[in-house]
């Protein structure tokens, strides 16, 4: 097998507000990307105010103490730049020659996005409205309770970032403008920098942009006491013709070495394209119980440990089946090797979805982060084309084993369920 190749040099240069900067020089790029990351995310919403985060970052683009809204689109467009912000920072990116313009705007929002008070209101509006919904939607539901019996629900790792009803409510600009002001600090900010550029200049640039920036405190990240491994479930009820099913448990950190063996395993069992994968080929083309089924344990693992979910939306009257069925490629891939043509079909798309996931500038940028923030080795990404490749089925067999608890495994359900009707069909589908 022929193994791609990603070139993604990198230099390291430390900021004099305490911030950290990775800059990978790409010649000839027509684009240049940058992801200024603040550590803490949604972990740092104030109690009773949960959600802080998540409208701090999505609404510094609407104004600073310099610029309305309309003035930084003004700069920004005509130059092919945008930008966006979430709960862990800015995204931005522009026409390669203009990068000192993208910083220039990109800075200001860091250090001055002022939340002006009408949009702030009109967000919550949007962002209650969308709540509203998600209380009554069995999907949503579904999701939602999953993720709690996962992680439970006293860590904020188990939290929507988007908060609740409630705690939006009482969020004001004021708010917002805290939390800026406590957590988007230097020693919290990680920026990563790819394009047609020169580290040194970009590092004397963000200087005296970021002069201003107060250093503050690195994030302390105390350890996350989260449940055991360990059989849990959660109905909500609805009148509905669908239900929506989530089984699964804890998962693994993106450093874990088994990670590789993982992402393979992933697209035997559940989130290969197409016809590929075990659970999709078995549970919705052979039974025709559903038409979206996946699994996955590889892509939400991160700093901290991941979930491993497999999801379905069926008929009620279908759902023991789909339940036995769900667990029974779970066990199946644990007790029985993958053949050789599906190993090697999961392994060839797996190299060329990744390779070419790379071809954009913010999908470099966000990788220079992650693999700081994470503490990834700097030639992972020439390592990770020869650790999918070498993938066995003896490697799949070990890592479902040792990572996949299909009989210890949480369960939420939404749709016409109760819960004891739920216990009886999942005492039914032991394997």
């Amino acid at each position: 097998m022929k193994l791609p190749r990603i070139d993604l040099p990198r230099v390291r240069l430390d900021l004099r507000c305490g911030a950290r900067l990775i800059v990978s020089p790409r010649p000839g790029a027509t684009v240049t990307a940058v992801r200024m990351h603040v550590a803490g995310g949604h972990s740092q919403d104030p109690e009773g105010k949960e959600g802080v985060a998540h409208l701090a970052g999505t609404l510094a683009d609407q104004g600073t103490t310099q610029h309305s809204e309309e003035e930084l689109c003004a700069l920004l467009e005509p130059a092919g730049g945008e930008l966006s912000g979430n709960a862990t920072g800015l995204t931005g990116s522009i026409a390669g020659g203009d990068w000192r313009l993208l910083l220039e705007v990109m800075s200001e929002v860091l250090t001055q996005a002022s939340y002006p008070k009408a949009e702030v209101e009109r967000q919550k509006e949007r962002l209650l409205a969308r709540l509203a919904v998600e209380r009554d939607d069995p999907r949503s539901q579904a999701a939602i309770r999953f993720r709690r019996l996962v992680y439970g629900k006293r860590s904020w790792i188990g939290r929507s970032p988007w908060g609740t009803l409630e705690s939006v409510e009482a969020i004001r600009p004021g708010d917002l403008r805290r939390h800026r002001r406590r957590t988007w600090v230097g020693r919290r900010l990680t920026i990563g920098v790819c394009g047609d550029v020169e580290p040194a200049k970009i590092k004397r640039k963000l200087d005296r942009l970021l002069a201003e920036l107060e250093p503050g405190k690195p994030l302390e990240r105390p350890a996350l006491r989260l449940p055991p491994i360990a059989a849990r479930l959660d109905t909500f009820y609805r009148n509905r013709e669908q239900v929506h099913v989530y089984l699964g448990h804890l998962g693994v950190r993106r450093s874990d070495p088994d990670w590789p063996s993982l992402a393979v395993m992933d697209h035997v069992l559940g989130s290969g394209p197409g016809f590929t994968s075990r659970l999709g080929r078995h549970l919705r083309d052979e039974l025709g119980l559903a038409y979206s089924v996946s699994a996955n344990i590889h892509s939400s693992a991160g700093r901290y440990r991941g979930m491993f979910s497999a999801t379905i939306g069926t008929s009620p009257e279908h759902l023991g089946t789909a339940l036995e069925g769900m667990r029974a490629e779970m066990h199946r891939i644990q007790d029985e090797p993958v053949a050789p043509e599906e190993l090697e079909t999961a392994k060839s798309y797996l190299l060329g979805s990744f390779v070419l996931g790379f071809e954009r500038a913010s999908r470099r940028a966000a990788f220079l982060v992650a693999a700081e923030v994470q503490g990834l080795p700097d030639d992972e990404l020439e390592r990770l084309p020869r650790l999918f490749a070498a993938v066995t089925d003896e490697d799949v067999q070990r890592v479902a084993r040792a990572h996949l608890f299909p009989d210890a495994a949480c369960l939420s359900v939404a749709g016409p369920v109760r819960r004891g009707d739920l216990r009886s069909l999942l005492a039914a589908s032991t394997h």
